[in-house]
């Protein structure tokens, strides 16, 4: 970056000590009063500039800002941490196509923290509960939810507390990959007219259990959601060629469905890319990007 020209890649390099001075990335960290209630914080971003024959493209890995409060997140739609995330991902846009360098296409990918809309998705499965409010003594705060049916001996269907998110089914969160709530992941309609996204056809990525027997169950931590992604801008897309048949050579999705993988199930997009304009060449490459 600090030459402004390609280092021909050969066998393998690992940049781990000093990201910061690398001059083969650029590595920032989001301005301290992003996210105030977190006093040191690691998330930011990290960008690398590639060129396939004369296809030149920029991968920029995420870390958005989390919720730190399901309560917090509840009382609001939107919550006051999807602004904030807005916030991030704006400033990340935008120093990717600043006048600093020259502007090509470009993937964004990783754990983007994502939530879905707390309070809408409560009141939907839970639209026939009626809610307890339990506040603490000393102070008054709300301390946590609770969301039981009307009838049916007014069983608890949700507890909802600063880091409990315990819905009595899990299985609306893995039926059919969970689509039936897709209509609740809102917050990238923010950047529609930057950002483009293929359709998602697998399940919330996080927060899984990180117990190695439990590969597809939920924690009880937060609201299943689809925290890891990967985007892309509007001539990134162009770049992706889409077979004459019916061959599948896209395929956005995500890692070990079965298998624990830790909290987040990692999220991949496998296709093809062509160079010169998008235009299809005899000398076609893939190219996988990992969340």
């Amino acid at each position: 970056f600090l030459a402004k020209k390609y280092k021909k890649v050969t066998g393998k390099e690992i940049y781990s000590d000093t990201l910061e001075s690398t001059p083969m990335l650029e590595k920032e960290k989001f301005p301290q009063d992003y996210f105030p209630e977190c006093k040191w914080s690691r998330k930011g971003f990290i960008r690398t500039r590639w060129c396939i024959t004369d296809c030149a493209f920029d991968l920029v890995n995420i870390h958005l800002f989390h919720d730190a409060s399901n309560l917090i997140a509840w009382e609001t739609s939107p919550s006051v941490y999807s602004g904030i995330r807005h916030k991030a991902l704006g400033y990340v846009l935008d120093r990717i196509i600043d006048q600093r360098f020259e502007k090509v296409s470009y993937f964004v990918f990783g754990d983007f923290n994502f939530r879905l809309d707390a309070k809408a998705v409560v009141e939907t499965l839970c639209a026939k509960a009626t809610m307890q409010t339990i506040r603490a003594a000393d102070t008054n705060e709300v301390v946590k939810l609770i969301f039981r049916e009307s009838d049916n001996d007014r069983k608890v269907m949700l507890q909802l507390e600063k880091k409990l998110f315990d819905y009595f089914n899990q299985d609306v969160f893995r039926d059919n990959n969970g689509t039936a709530l897709l209509e609740f992941d809102r917050e990238l309609s923010v950047f529609k007219d930057r950002l483009y996204e293929l359709d998602i056809s697998f399940p919330p990525s996080y927060p899984y259990s990180e117990d190695s027997s439990q590969g597809r169950q939920y924690m009880n931590t937060r609201c299943p959601a689809w925290c890891d992604r990967i985007l892309m801008s509007h001539s990134a897309k162009e770049l992706i060629l889409k077979s004459e048949n019916d061959e599948k050579i896209v395929i956005y999705d995500h890692i070990g469905p079965n298998v624990c993988m830790g909290d987040h199930k990692p999220v991949f997009l496998s296709f093809r890319i062509a160079a010169g304009a998008g235009k299809p060449i005899a000398n076609v490459h893939k190219c996988c990007v990992v969340q």
